[in-house]
Order: C-alpha cells, then structure tokens, then sequence
C-alpha cells in the first residue's frame, strides 16, 4: 500500500504538469496581430436603426482622460466607450504600469446597441458633464466627477452616465435608452487581460450565474452560448487581473460567442434604463468582497476552496504580524501540520512494524505462492498478531492531499504574493526560481524551464526523508521510488517559489518529525 500510495501522488502530480502544459495554452496571438492590420474605420453617420439623423452630432471623434489615484483611461465620443485603460499601482517586467487595454481592439468595451454587433459603437456622442466635456482629474481633494455622452436621431435616442471615483476601480454606468428595439452591452474583446501566455490559469471570458463559474476557452468556442436568470457579472480575466460588468438592473441574457477569431461576452437587456458597476483591476479578494456583487468569485480557488479559503485568511493575517508572505508562508505550512501530528506519528510508527515483519511476509508469500487466497489468510493473520495496519501508512498522506491542492491554488493565483519578495536571491514569490537561468527551449516537455536552487533543495530533503522513512518494499520497488524525488524536482522546476518553499518547509518539518520518532521507537527497543 505504501508503494501504492507513492505513486498515486506522483501520478497526482504527473497529471497536475502534464494538464497544465499541453492543455491550458495561451490564448492565439492571432487576435491582435488581425486588429493591428485592420484599417481604423472613420465614424459612420449616426443612422443605426435607419431613421433620419438630427443634427447637432459632432462628426469627430473626441477624447478625455480620467485620471485617479489607482489608473488612468481614456474615453471616447466614438460610441461613448473606453479605449485606454491603465493601473497605476501594479508594474509589469519591464516596471512599467499595467495595461488592461489598449488600441486597436475587435470590440472596444461598454460598446452599445440594438443588436449584438453594436451598431451604435460607431457612432459620434455629445460629450458633456461636471467637467464640461474637458479631462477629468480626481484626488483626495475631488473624489468623484460625471462624464456624460449624449445621442440623439429622430426616433431614437442613447444617454450614458459614467461616475468615477478616486479610491476605487468601480466606475458606475447608466444607460437611458429609448427607441431602439433591443439593448446589448459588451465588456469587450481584449478589455482586463495584461498576460494570455500564462498555461496554469483560464484567459478569456467568464460568467457568474447564481454562485457559479461558467468560463471558455477562444479555441473550444466553436458556437455561441446562451445564459440566462441569475446572472452576476460577464468579464475577461487573466491570471491576476480582469474587467467586468456587473448589471444593477436585470438582464435577460448573457451571450458569448466568437467574433473575428476573438470571443466576445455580452448582455442582453431592456431598452429603459440599465445600471451596471465596471471594474477593471486587480484579483484583490477583500476589495472585490468589500463590493457586496459578487465579484470575489472572479477569484477561483478550485474543488477545495472550502479548504482554500480558510488558509488564504490565516496567511494574510501572517503576512500583517510577518511583514512578509515568505515567513508567513513558512509559518502557515508548520501551523497546518499540527493537526496531523498524531496521525504522521501513528503511520510512521506502522511503517516501522511493517518494515520489521517484512521477512515473515516474504516468507508467507515464497511458501503459498501457489495458493493466493492462502497468502492473503495468513497475511491478515500476521497483522492481526502483530497489531499492525496496512493502511496506517497512508492515511495521512491521503488526507494532507487535499490540503496541498488547496495551498497550491492560493500560491499560484494570489495576486498578493505577485513581486513579493521572500529573502536572498528570491525577489518573487508568485513566479518560478530561476536563479541559474533556464533549461534549453528544444528540451523535451521542460524546455524554457526555470532553474533554481530552491526546487534542488526541496529535492535533496526528499532523498533525506526517503533514506529515514521505514519502507517495507523489496529491493527493487526501493530502486524505482529512488527516482521520485528527481522526478518531483523536475516537477517543481516551473512552480512558484511560494509554493516550492511550502513543499521544502513540510518536507523539513516531515524529517524532524521522523527523526523524534525513529529515536524513540530506538530506546523503545533497546
């Protein structure tokens, strides 16, 4: 069983690797590189539902830039949308702020109209408001403002109401419309994703229906989707960052479907007026809870979010006593031990008895091996003699299982440990240790990836537990479990730091642990 149990967790995480490389790829590049191609087209005459035009409409476009203590946009008469959108808070590689969009796009966000090819996202607004139509600057001393857009023809007629903020990403939207006989609104092609090149985590669109996720994937969306009743929110999301369109005011559809080769994600409304909260930032849990819409489910901590969860709190509360998320990391991963001491205690000390009745066994099996149901007889009559439980070794790794895919979720979306330092050569938690640069790209499977001492200490400290853990394999089992920690190593090369820490720390802790009860199961024999 313990060989067994070995190597379900090897395949646990040959499956974990394997899925992340060959089947979450990058979003296609093809996108942007067909939009840069595409002509800019000159706005249209303000005739979309084919009625005669009042004048009045300027007949060029206009810009005007929001800037507030967290980003800086730039909005557009063209269509009354959003255009430029950047963090100010949060820098890329190369320190530069993050853009969540930037020009040209298939679909520019918040486009409007009468059905879902927006036909009015083409079409010159009035521009006027609080600041008269001029940039709009926001601080501590002006901490919100209006941008209005106004459209008008004879038979129709489109008011939209931006209200901004200055500490915060929420940018309220109303919409008052009339004479149009359907209402579509879009979050946009290419709005909220800043990195499509990361495997491990969704890129693209994502709905809330109720309290549950429903995202897609651009190369499976083969056909459009429809979703309707208890819809939450639409966005576009990547690892760490995202925009989204969360209705006040019911919506009776929400739509995704593909246009141009990039997917587009929409609702569907009554023309009235419609109220709608966009955010466009960061994956921070406690800002997107603090807006009581639902938007922390934008935050996906997988099947053990219930375990996730829980731990994600202990480990910002040790990050505010730490200083920083490398010791409460440290920290977390020796308080999440605690409760399985007695049990690690327990299978250690069943390994024990089973590695010492390891002969008699041998003996059993050489003597009935014609007899198979004898050999299991007086197997069960050996344990039973000796008090020993096959299955006391693997229980508690079963059951801390769980509680890694939850630790490796946290570590691998959290945006709280993107560019946390940890000490010495790691500036970086959330990313890979590549102290001693990268494995060649035309390395099968591992190619390009990144190589650091910390995943080969983690390595060297299994070879350690495995030397001190009792085993009752045969020689020959013993030989080939003597290649998971090479394994595991290679494994861990391309996982964040932060999780690779965790991994070593319990793997210390595992050793110290063994070593108190190898020496006392000694004097117990002596």
């Amino acid at each position: 069983m313990e060989t067994r149990t070995l190597i379900a967790i090897a395949l646990a995480f040959a499956v974990l690797f394997l899925y992340q490389y060959f089947f979450i790829k990058p979003e296609p590049q093809q996108v942007q590189k067909q939009a840069k191609v595409e002509k800019k087209e000159e706005p249209k005459p303000i005739k979309p539902i084919g009625v005669t035009v009042t004048k009045g409409i300027p007949s060029e476009e206009k810009e005007i830039r929001v800037e507030t203590e967290l980003y800086s946009a730039i909005f557009t008469t063209k269509g009354g949308t959003l255009k430029y959108y950047e963090l100010k808070t949060y820098k890329d590689k190369e320190g530069k702020n993050i853009v969540l969009l930037k020009e040209p796009v298939i679909k520019p966000p918040l486009s409007l109209g009468s059905k879902d090819d927006f036909d009015i996202a083409d079409v010159n607004f009035n521009v006027s408001g609080q600041a008269g139509g001029k940039d709009i600057r926001l601080d501590k001393d002006k901490k919100s403002d209006l941008l209005i857009f106004e459209y008008m023809d004879s038979g129709s007629s489109v008011k939209r109401t931006y209200t901004f903020y200055t500490d915060t990403y929420k940018i309220d939207i109303k919409d008052e419309v009339s004479g149009l006989p359907e209402y579509w609104i879009t979050i946009g092609t290419d709005f909220g994703i800043h990195d499509n090149k990361d495997r491990a985590t969704h890129i693209g669109p994502v709905l809330l229906k109720e309290s549950e996720r429903a995202e897609f994937n651009a190369n499976k969306l083969n056909e459009a989707k429809s979703y309707k009743e208890n819809l939450k929110w639409i966005a576009q999301e990547d690892k760490y960052f995202f925009a989204s369109l969360v209705p006040l005011t019911n919506m009776e559809e929400a739509k995704i479907w593909k246009h141009k080769d990039s997917p587009v994600i929409a609702f569907r409304g009554k023309p009235g007026t419609n109220s709608f909260i966009l955010y466009a930032g960061p994956k921070e849990y406690d800002r997107l809870k603090a807006l009581n819409v639902g938007l922390e489910h934008i935050i996906d901590f997988g099947f053990f979010s219930i375990i996730a969860l829980p731990l994600f709190w202990i480990l910002k509360f040790f990050y505010k006593l730490l200083g920083n998320y490398g010791w409460a990391i440290v920290l977390l991963t020796a308080i999440v031990r605690i409760p399985f001491i007695p049990l690690v205690n327990k299978s250690q000390k069943a390994m024990k008895k089973m590695q010492e009745i390891q002969p008699r066994l041998a003996e059993i099996k050489e003597k009935y091996k014609k007899d198979p149901q004898r050999v299991q007889k007086e197997m069960m009559e050996l344990y039973k003699k000796y008090k020993v439980n096959p299955m006391g070794g693997c229980l508690p790794i079963l059951l801390q299982i769980p509680v890694f895919f939850a630790l490796y979720k946290i570590l691998l979306i959290a945006i709280e440990l993107r560019d946390a330092p940890f000490m010495l050569w790691i500036k970086d938690l959330s990313a890979p240790d590549s102290l001693f640069g990268h494995i060649p790209s035309w390395f099968p499977l591992i190619g390009d990836f990144a190589v650091g001492p910390l995943p080969i200490i983690m390595g060297v400290t299994m070879i350690i537990q495995q030397k001190m853990t009792p085993t009752s394999m045969d020689p020959t089992q013993a030989k080939i479990m003597m290649l998971m920690p090479i394994i595991f190593t290679f494994l861990f090369l391309n996982f964040a730091s932060g999780l690779v820490l965790y991994w070593l720390i319990n793997n210390i802790l595992s050793i110290a642990q063994q070593f108190y009860v190898n020496r006392k199961l000694a004097k117990q024999a002596s």
